[in-house]
């Protein structure tokens, strides 16, 4: 397995997401100091579960997460992966499959830090158990960083320990034992309190044993009763039932004789209307008859007179002209009788068909009103319907009330008997002396614990600050060796400053530097030292004054002539000292002068140049220039009418301007630093004295919290034993406590079931006498509405009678009019017969008239036989009318007697419903009294034994009851209790086999862990002592090392190592020199990696304070391991990285972020040189 990549987002420097991949076994990192390239192993150590800021350089967590530079916000998160190649299968059990595994942490500004393992959430347990055994861990051998060179030599046997565990793979068998020993401890306290427990249950089961046989004697007794009652209930509800069934056949048969009657006032209706029907067609049938038998007898009249006449001409013929004559005077006077006679009958019409159209209008009203009447009957009868539904539920609801009021009271008497019986039993478990020993001894063990927390806290104080001293012993360490790195890191920097500095001003010229020293001006200043410029502008005062920067101050420049002879070779300028520059008026605060403060005056120089503040600026004010002028930007692009100069600096450090500033700043750093470190120096001092005291408080803590702590151990051994006896007390005291609270609070709910239960009660009964209220309402409605419905019959009756007597005197009057219009007509037409009549007597006094009177008597007898059959029909008519208006009044009579008889009918119907809703309550109130108790009406009457009797049961029941309370206090508990216990018990008594077996089991796996552990332990010890002897004059070229142990338990021994460099005789590593101990702590990790190879190293600068000869032999033994090693290391020294596959390099071109470049041997030398 190795390092197949890193992949870093917001992690310390590294901002943007940056992979920094590991193609070979030979990767170094390079850079300059301060880019970040530390911060790729403290990654590597994050991921791999590092707990503590401090071994990731920072205060707290979150401090890994980038925190912003000057041209950057902070980040919310920072999140780092590490990709394994597992394609050799290092990684073994349910990960030996995947051939690349890829951890994942994260971290957030609130503290939150996450694991992931191949993209699944996990913990950092997860993360640190598959790395057990492979030398791998945030704290391992296999990542060696700066300072830890120092920590690993000097360790102290303990901790040296832990590396030789870690190379023997026995970490994993540690941590199984430590596992082994808490659960073997546990099982052991477990046993003690199983064993308590036991004997205790044992005392009160024979106890149970007899409550739980007298409690199933109750529960058995309380079956019957309960059983009795149901049956007792059935019984009532087969009466009630009997009862029921008798009423309903006789609201059948009522219901019969209702519809019966009125089916027959319905048939008198339907008949009374076909009858008026038929009256109006009989009436009319007689009009018509009336009509054709005058029609007939006008005819016979005219017959009759013309016979008399015929016959009278015979013997008259004479006088037949004073007869016409005569008989146009007696036609003219009957013509005038009848014209009047009918004037008459057509006023009398007048009166009679306003009247008529007034009875037809009342007997449409009087019809209207008795359909209002019926309707109103028809909406008593459904209020009446609805009155007898709604108010047999109020009955309903107060007998069902009252069944379960009395119900609630027996319930509320039982829970009474109940509260008593428990709280008896609970008195006399308080009354128990054992109790107030118990309370005694646990005060006694509380003061005893306070006194060891207040020890314990007294040492957990000691030992943080212990911990704290020797934290920040170590901070301190490190902050004064930071602060010396910085301080020499300040002074290298200061010399390489100095040294480009002295070559841009021209002092690195031999032959220059020859001639100033043979002349004294070497210790003049230069004028760029004079010079004091605004930030930002110091390129272009250099762009502008270019080789001027270097001029030598003089104090006159005639002696200058007699010198310049004896200069023959490179660059020279000499400026004579004078007055400084005169303040520049604001009208010339564009120019390049006014951004210069200088003790000489450079005007001239800089005379005509004007500033602008970007290129594009510059460039759109140059058509504005004079000849002599020109404008430059502050990144030093200088323009002038038709020309365009830039110069860079080829190593791409600062100007002179702006290096001198920067040695300025340096010196003030270096001073100030300085002070600094030699006052941390000091404090180092005097907090090493402070821990040593600290800890030799703690010690004496310790001794003391020992004795604390056994005297605790003894008091609570005893109050065990008491408390395991008084445990089942207090759970029998807790069961009773809360079967008390359980009885008040079932007991309160039945008081306030049995309060709401009286309430329904009343508000029944109240709603029933509001409904006798309304019953005697509706009656009374009832009596005025038949009263109202007789009137209307009555007056519709009348008003039929009116009208139809009025519609046939109308209607004889019509006919007496058309008769006499007929008759009138007829005169006329007589009246002109006899005119022309008179004329034919003039014309004819001489002819025969025998034929005529022959046809005038055959039309006569036709005419007397027509009237016969007219008087025939309309007799007929009349008898036909008059026996419908005789039928009429016979229905109405009909009608009336069967309403009578239907009414009565009701009534006794309603009765009989009401007694039958009254049973139907009843019985639906025992069928809820047997649903509260989970039974059913069906099961208790098929299990009912056939010689069951009402009387005999409730004597039955009277007897159980006495028996019951013969019975006394009942513990119904004691059953359920008994069988807990005794389950619990055979439970116990397994769980007492199943902790000895496991004891023994525990026993024998520690002791096959140490036989391994030591087997192991003594294998690596022997093979790492061998690998260091080899490895040891290899790195010193000769020399001796060696590893010992500080006793002689395997399983508790400490390692320390002797080291004798060649030509020394050094016995301890404490007396070696730095470099010497680097070697030794590379000799011994690279023996511990030839003995247990971890998958891949990671070195931090551990070849700093090598000298070239022991860099490469360093080199030379990591290329030689690199075959079976991945080796990722981070260096300055170019042998280490010429031995390097491949190079990577970190930058930090923008300030505050890392960057990753690729680059060769070369170009990394020359990073470093920069």
């Amino acid at each position: 397995m190795r390092l197949k990549a890193i992949k870093l987002a917001g992690f310390k420097s590294f901002v943007d997401p940056t992979t920094v991949p590991f193609s070979t076994n030979m990767t170094g990192i390079v850079g300059p100091n301060g880019c970040g390239k530390s911060n790729t192993i403290d990654a590597v150590r994050w991921v791999m579960g590092e707990s503590s800021a401090k071994y990731l350089r920072g205060d707290a967590m979150t401090d890994v997460i980038f925190n912003g530079s000057s041209e950057r916000k902070p980040v919310g998160k920072a999140s780092v992966d590490l990709i394994f190649d597992n394609s050799d299968g290092t990684l073994r059990g349910e990960y030996a499959g995947y051939a690349e595994v890829s951890l994942r942490r994260q971290v957030t500004r609130d503290g939150q830090s996450t694991y992931f393992l191949n993209g699944s959430k996990c913990r950092r347990k997860d993360i640190t158990d598959i790395f057990l055994g492979t030398g791998l861990g945030p704290r391992s051998y296999a990542i060696i960083e700066q300072g830890m060179i120092s920590r690993l030599i000097e360790a102290k046997p303990e901790e040296l320990r832990v590396y030789v565990e870690e190379a023997a793979g026995i970490s994993k068998y540690k941590e199984r034992r430590r596992e082994t020993e808490n659960r073997m401890r546990r099982t052991h306290e477990n046993l003690e309190r199983l064993q308590d427990i036991r004997q205790e249950l044992e005392r009160q089961l024979s106890h149970l044993q007899r409550q739980a046989q007298a409690a199933e004697k109750y529960k058995e007794l309380k079956t019957q009763e309960r059983e009795k009652k149901a049956q007792l209930q059935a019984l009532k509800w087969q009466a009630l039932d009997a009862d029921y069934r008798v009423r309903e056949l006789k609201i059948a048969e009522h219901q019969t004789q209702f519809e019966a009657h009125m089916a027959e006032q319905r048939a008198a209706d339907a008949e009374i209307e076909g009858l008026r029907l038929e009256h109006q067609e009989k009436g009319d049938l007689f009009n018509s008859a009336q009509s054709k038998y005058y029609e007939v007898g006008a005819h016979i009249a005219r017959h009759e007179q013309k016979l008399e006449h015929q016959a009278q001409m015979a013997l008259q013929l004479d006088q037949d002209m004073a007869e016409a004559e005569k008989a146009i005077l007696e036609t003219q006077k009957s013509l005038e009788e009848d014209q009047l006679a009918r004037e008459t009958v057509g006023e009398e019409l007048m009166l009679l068909e306003p009247e008529l159209e007034m009875l037809l209008a009342g007997e449409e009203e009087a019809s209207a009103m008795l359909l209002e009447a019926e309707e109103s009957q028809a909406r008593w009868q459904d209020a009446w319907d609805s009155f007898t539904q709604r108010a047999s539920e109020p009955t309903r609801q107060a007998e069902v009330a009252q069944t379960r009021i009395q119900n609630s009271e027996q319930q509320l008497t039982r829970l009474d008997q109940q509260i008593r019986r428990l709280e008896e039993e609970l008195q006399q478990l308080k009354d128990n002396p054992e109790l107030e020993e118990i309370q005694l001894l646990a005060e006694e063990v509380s003061e005893q614990e306070l006194a060891a927390d207040s020890q314990q806290e007294r040492l957990d104080s000691l030992q943080e600050q212990v911990s704290d001293g020797r934290e920040q012993l170590e901070q301190q360490r490190r902050q004064l060796d930071e602060g010396k790195a910085q301080l020499q890191q300040m002074l290298n920097r200061k010399a390489t400053l100095d040294a480009l500095q002295k070559a841009a001003l021209g002092q690195g010229s031999e032959a220059v530097s020859h001639w100033l020293e043979s002349h004294q001006l070497a210790r003049k200043p230069r004028l760029a030292e004079q010079i004091q410029v605004e930030s930002g502008w110091e390129r272009a005062v250099e762009t502008v004054l270019g080789d001027y920067l270097q001029a030598v101050m003089i104090d006159q420049l005639d002696p200058a002539q007699h010198w310049l002879g004896s200069f023959k070779e490179g660059h020279l300028s000499l400026w004579q000292q004078g007055q400084g520059a005169a303040a520049v008026s604001s009208s010339h605060a564009d120019t390049l002068a006014a951004k210069v403060q200088s003790r000489q005056d450079v005007s001239g120089l800089l005379a005509g140049v004007k500033v602008a503040a970007d290129l594009a600026s510059a460039l759109a004010a140059r058509g504005t220039l004079g000849a002599h002028e020109s404008i430059i930007t502050a990144d030093g692009i200088w323009i002038g009418p038709n020309w365009l100069r830039v110069a860079r600096a080829a190593d791409g450090e600062g100007g002179v301007l702006a290096r001198q500033q920067e040695l300025d700043v340096l010196d003030d750093q270096i001073e100030e630093l300085d002070i600094q470190v030699e006052e941390w120096d000091a404090d180092l001092d005097a907090d090493q004295l402070k821990l040593r005291s600290l800890e030799q408080q703690r010690e004496t803590a310790q001794r003391e919290q020992q004795q604390v702590s056994q005297k605790l151990i003894t008091l609570k051994s005893q109050l065990s034993g008491k408390q395991a006896r008084a445990e089942q007390f207090a759970l029998r005291s807790d069961k009773l406590n809360q079967d008390i609270t359980e009885a008040r609070q079932q007991q309160a709910l039945e008081r306030e079931a049995l309060e709401e239960l009286r309430l329904t009660w009343q508000e029944a009964m109240s709603a029933i006498d509001d409904d006798t209220d309304e019953r005697e309402r509706l009656q009374a409605e009832r009596n005025r509405v038949q009263q109202l419905l007789e009137r209307a019959r009555m007056e519709s009756r009348q008003h039929q009678d009116k009208a139809h007597q009025l519609q046939l005197k109308v209607q004889t009057l019509r006919s007496r009019e058309q008769s006499l219009q007929q008759a009138i007509e007829r005169l006329a037409a007589q009246m002109q017969r006899l005119r022309e009549r008179k004329q034919q007597i003039l014309d004819n006094q001489n002819r025969d008239h025998s034929a005529d009177l022959d046809e005038l008597k055959a039309e006569m007898e036709e005419l007397l036989e027509r009237r016969l059959d007219a008087e025939q029909i309309m007799s007929a008519a009349r008898h036909a009318l008059e026996a419908v208006d005789a039928r009429l009044r016979e229905l109405e009579q009909a009608r009336a007697e069967a309403e009578k008889k239907a009414l009565e009918v009701r009534n006794e119907l309603e009765k009989v419903r009401m007694e039958c809703q009254a049973l139907d309550i009843r019985r639906q109130a025992l069928v809820e009294n047997l649903q509260e108790e989970k039974l059913t009406l069906k099961d208790v009457l098929d299990n009912m034994p056939e010689e069951a009797d009402a009387d005999s049961w409730q004597e039955e029941l009277a007897r159980i009851a006495e028996r019951i309370q013969r019975l006394g206090a009942i513990n119904l508990a004691a059953i359920d209790e008994y069988r807990i216990q005794s389950e619990r018990k055979v439970y116990l008594d397994a769980q007492n086999d199943d902790l000895e077996k496991a004891l023994n089991t525990l026993e024998g796996a520690i002791q096959k862990i140490d036989r391994e552990t030591r087997t192991r332990f003594q294998e690596t010890f022997d093979k790492m002592n061998a690998g260091l002897a080899e490895l040891f004059p290899k790195v010193f070229g000769g020399g001796h090392a060696c590893l010992e142990l500080t006793d002689e338990d395997l399983l508790t021994t400490g390692v320390a190592i002797m080291a004798r460099p060649p030509g020394k005789k050094n016995s301890t590593i404490h007396l070696l020199s730095g470099g010497e101990k680097a070697l030794t702590a590379i000799a011994l990790v690279f023996s511990i990696f030839q003995l247990n190879p971890a998958p891949f190293c990671m070195l931090d600068e551990v070849d700093a304070p090598l000298d070239d000869a022991n860099v490469g032999r360093y080199a030379r033994l990591v290329k030689a391991m690199s075959e079976k090693v991945q080796f990722i290391y981070i260096t300055h020294n170019k042998i280490a990285m010429e031995m390097a596959s491949q190079l990577m390099g970190v930058t930090m071109h923008e300030p505050g972020v890392s960057r990753l470049v690729s680059v060769d041997v070369e170009e990394a030398a020359e990073m470093i040189d920069a």
